[in-house]
């Protein structure tokens, strides 16, 4: 089992060179989108806002697609992760940091299938957040995934 595990993990040597030849750069605080911002996130719209609340448009790319042609689980926790923190965030406080993710996947998204990700605050306690995110096919209307995550952000000293 596990020898099958390391073979469908393991990288040819073609795919090994081109790893070692990419250079990453340090990035600086507040430089702009991270990597992986710009590979998971690129192409998202947004398109309403609201106070604990956060609306958008996802075309899924063949990029975040898994060996099924499905969207990988791991990018929907990618998605999960960064609209349920825009749910709840505060211009001027620091960025929140995800304590907790629990998510239901309820049915597949295909490569070029167009999402609905919302996400709602569900409340807060002292610097403890909650929000909840759906991925829905827009075209079907069936629900992809659900997300619960917590977050916690420190409110800067007033001193």
């Amino acid at each position: 089992m596990m020898e099958k595990a390391r073979e469908a993990l393991g990288l040819t040597k073609e795919e090994s060179e081109a790893v070692s030849q990419l250079t990453i750069h340090p990035r600086e605080a507040n430089s702009g989108p991270s990597f992986y911002e710009a590979f998971a996130l690129r192409g998202i719209r947004v398109d309403r806002v609201e106070p604990g609340f956060v609306a958008c448009t996802f075309k899924v790319p063949p990029r975040l697609t898994d060996a099924s042609g499905n969207l990988s689980p791991g990018a929907i926790v990618g998605l999960v992760d960064e609209v349920g923190a825009a749910a709840i965030h505060i211009e001027g406080f620091p960025i929140e940091v995800s304590v907790d993710m629990s998510i239901a996947y309820l049915s597949a998204a295909r490569a070029n299938d167009e999402l609905e990700v919302t996400s709602k605050a569900l409340g807060c306690k002292g610097c403890y957040f909650g929000t909840i995110v759906q991925l829905k096919n827009k075209a079907t209307g069936e629900v992809v995934a659900e997300g619960r995550h917590s977050l916690y952000g420190k409110a800067r000293s007033k001193i």
